[in-house]
Order: structure tokens, then sequence, then C-alpha cells
């Protein structure tokens, strides 16, 4: 009595381990895709922005923290005032504070 049950188990076992084995999806290699890779243009690690040269779009993409309406203030400012004579100036267009230049002081050049 003892062997048939056990058998059993045995026969109960490999039946369900043969039929995950089958119902698992099969991968073929041929098949699958390689990733594709997206080339950016590279940034140069000593590029800075101008701030009298850049426009609105290069300078929210490029800084932290400035959205379209500050970048706008700035291009505005400067086309008002004239060109910036140097990165601290920045303070004086609305919406830039200290913590902001702070963040970008590194990204940012008066030429």
């Amino acid at each position: 009595m003892r062997t048939g049950y056990f058998y059993s188990l045995i026969f109960a076992f490999l039946t369900s381990a043969s039929i995950a084995a089958f119902a698992a999806p099969a991968v073929k290699s041929d098949s699958v895709a390689a990733p594709q890779v997206v080339e950016q243009p590279a940034k140069t690690q000593g590029a800075k922005v101008d701030l009298n040269g850049a426009d609105a779009a290069t300078l929210q993409r490029e800084l932290t923290g400035i959205g379209k309406g500050k970048a706008d203030a700035i291009v505005a400012y400067r086309d008002s005032n004239g060109p910036f004579s140097s990165v601290d100036e920045l303070l004086e267009v609305k919406g830039i504070g200290k913590a902001i230049l702070d963040r970008n002081r590194d990204k940012l050049e008066v030429n």
C-alpha cells in the first residue's frame, strides 16, 4: 500500500513538472530583437550656456529649475536691458533667486 501511494506521488510530481516545462514560453534566440540604441549628441564636459546668446528653449533645457516662464523672463530681461555683464546679474530677473543661480552657476557664462 505504501509503495502504491509513493508511486502515485512520484507520478503526480513528474507530470506536473513536465506540464510546467512544456507550458513555459520558449525563447528563441534568433527572434529576440536587440535593444535599440538612440544616440544623442554628447554634451562636452566644459560646455556652458551663454546668457547673452542662448534662446529660451536652450535655457529651459540646459538649466536646472528653469521652466518656460523663467526662460522667457531671462530673454525678456536681456532684450530690454541689454546683454548680461555677469552671471550674478541673473538675480535681477524676476523669479530667479539665489538658490537657482547657485544650482546653475557652473553651467553659465557671459560672453
